[in-house]
C-alpha cells in the first residue's frame, strides 16, 4: 500500500525525491493512517483545484485497501 501511494504521488510531483509516506499503527477502528510528505512547491500539485486530485489519491488507495481486506485513510502532510 506505502508503495503504490509513493508511486502515486511521484507521477504527480516535480520534485520526486521529496515524496515520503509515514505509516500510523490501526487505531481502535483497525484503520491505518497513511500520512504524504511532499515538497512544499508540489503540494498544489498532489492536492488539485477543489482537492480533486486529493480525493481521486484517496479513492485508488481506498479501494486497493479493500481488497487485501483493510481500511486506510490518506492524509497530505
Amino acid at each position: 500500500m506505502k508503495d503504490l501511494l509513493i508511486i502515486i504521488a511521484k507521477g504527480l510531483v516535480e520534485d520526486p525525491d521529496a515524496v515520503s509516506v509515514t505509516v500510523d499503527e490501526p487505531n481502535d477502528e483497525d484503520v491505518t493512517v497513511y500520512h504524504l510528505h511532499v515538497a512544499e512547491g508540489d503540494m498544489g500539485r498532489v492536492i488539485g483545484k477543489q482537492g480533486r486530485i486529493a480525493k481521486a489519491i484517496r479513492t485508488v488507495m481506498r479501494a486497493a485497501a479493500v481488497r487485501s481486506n483493510k481500511k486506510i485513510s490518506v492524509e497530505i502532510d
